[in-house]
């Protein structure tokens, strides 16, 4: 494993900014109020050939809601796994009581820590920083994450202190699992959990990936960003994607929660299967009817999770059973999973799902086989007016698309015919197919 890196300080102290400049680029939500970043979120870093994982985390704070508790757990976790610890403070304002709360907590943990004074942006701010002293950490490395002032210097000291030289770094001697922005991932399936706020998506994140990995608390938009993890199961190793919750966008008014926006539906844009959470206590409302349009058209297998089913009596489900037929019309045999993601009831059922979705989604097939299913569905049922495939051929997967060579064009009820058997013959089940027609020249 690379060395770890995980950068704590109380909210808005610029932890997410500095994140950011270590990795190289608008990696997690950054604005200029407390309380944006609420999940753990680990990227690669490399500095000059030195290669580490840095991991942002939210604001610490113990004493505040329910919600500040929860994300000061995700901190503390995330901690007890670092190599190094980097304890951000703002040089503007000088140490506070928090500061000093969390500088006790760091002292206990046995941690390597540096002290890093953000938004120093002048000398005189770079001067005042030996007042952290006070905390007991050490010496405090002057920095301004939004403009890069010492930037350098501070990752200078980083590789020092987590030990890198420039020789080359081993492999894990362990045969631990790589984190999921490693190049050793390219290829690996990946599954993005998306639904409206608050429907339980992070809890079922959380239940598939063993721990509580993302925020779970009952007020809607607690999960700002797109959180990546992989996981190995018995069926093999996906990248499980958490999404923010999604609304209508005339709904929203919080410039972080459209960023939040972005980012899941590219998050839907890049899986290979993408999984719509249904809250089953309030039925398929509109909104979810337009997100499975959206999955449906990114070309991503959809599964849908209807959660809290458990909930609900033998009329609410059979009433939510025939919610799904009238408004989920469009998205064909796609699978529906009834679960509690809270207890994980019917959980279990998801991974064999996913496996086979996976496996349709990057399914292959070979060009004389392609050829036989159409040439019996042409002699089976011929087009109109001596239209006719000529020669077909599968030209790429994910998901799997076929070129068709026409001698003239082809009416679109031909065309759902011949996808439909090609379906039916390859077993894609719910994958979405393309077909592609070229017309051969005169």
């Amino acid at each position: 494993m690379k060395p770890h890196v995980v950068i704590v300080g109380r909210p808005n102290v610029g932890k997410s900014t500095l994140f950011n400049r270590f990795v190289g680029g608008q990696v997690a939500i950054v604005e200029d109020r407390p309380g944006i970043t609420r999940d753990r979120k680990t990227h690669d870093a490399n500095w000059l050939g030195r290669e580490f994982t840095v991991t942002d985390t939210g604001g610490w704070m113990p004493a505040g809601s329910k919600l500040d508790e929860k994300v000061s757990r995700q901190v503390e976790q995330a901690v007890r796994t670092a190599d190094l610890v980097l304890f951000v403070v703002d040089a503007s304002i000088g140490a506070t009581d928090d500061d000093e709360r969390i500088a006790t907590w760091l002292r206990r943990t046995g941690r390597s820590v540096l002290v890093v004074a953000n938004k120093a942006d002048n000398d005189r701010r770079e001067t005042d920083s030996w007042s952290f002293l006070s905390l007991g950490l050490g010496e405090a490395h002057p920095v301004s994450a939004l403009h890069g002032r010492r930037a350098g210097d501070l990752l200078d000291v980083v590789v020092v202190q987590l030990g890198l030289t420039d020789e080359k770094q081993t492999a894990d001697a362990d045969g631990e699992m790589p984190q999921a922005g490693d190049t050793d991932l390219k290829g690996v399936p990946r599954v993005a959990i998306v639904g409206r706020p608050n429907v339980g998506k992070s809890t079922l994140f959380n239940r598939l990936c063993g721990e509580e990995r993302s925020v779970v608390h009952d007020m809607a938009g607690t999960t700002r960003d797109a959180i990546d993890t992989l996981i190995e199961a018995d069926e093999g190793r996906i990248i499980l994607v958490d999404t923010a919750g999604m609304r209508r966008r005339a709904k929203i008014d919080d410039s972080a929660e459209y960023y939040s926006l972005v980012r899941a539906l590219r998050a839907v844009d890049e899986a290979d299967v993408t999984l719509l959470v249904v809250d089953a206590t309030q039925g398929i409302t509109s909104q979810d009817q337009r997100l499975a349009e959206r999955i449906d058209a990114a070309g991503s297998p959809l599964i849908v999770v209807l959660n809290k089913w458990d909930l609900l009596d033998t009329e609410a489900r059979e009433e939510v059973t025939t919610e799904i037929g009238r408004k989920f019309y469009f998205i064909g045999d796609a699978p529906v999973l009834r679960i509690s993601a809270l207890s994980g009831k019917g959980v279990h059922r998801l991974m064999p799902l996913l496996t086979e979705s996976i496996e349709q989604y990057q399914r292959r097939v070979p060009t004389r086989d392609v050829n036989r299913v159409i040439a019996q569905a042409q002699q089976k049922q011929p087009a109109a007016a001596g239209a006719r495939v000529l020669y077909a051929l599968q030209g790429a997967a994910d998901p799997p698309t076929f070129t068709l060579f026409v001698n003239r064009e082809l009416p679109p009820t031909y065309l759902r015919y011949l996808e439909r058997s090609i379906r039916e013959a390859f077993k894609f089940g719910s994958t979405p197919i393309k077909l592609r027609v070229r017309r051969r020249a005169e």
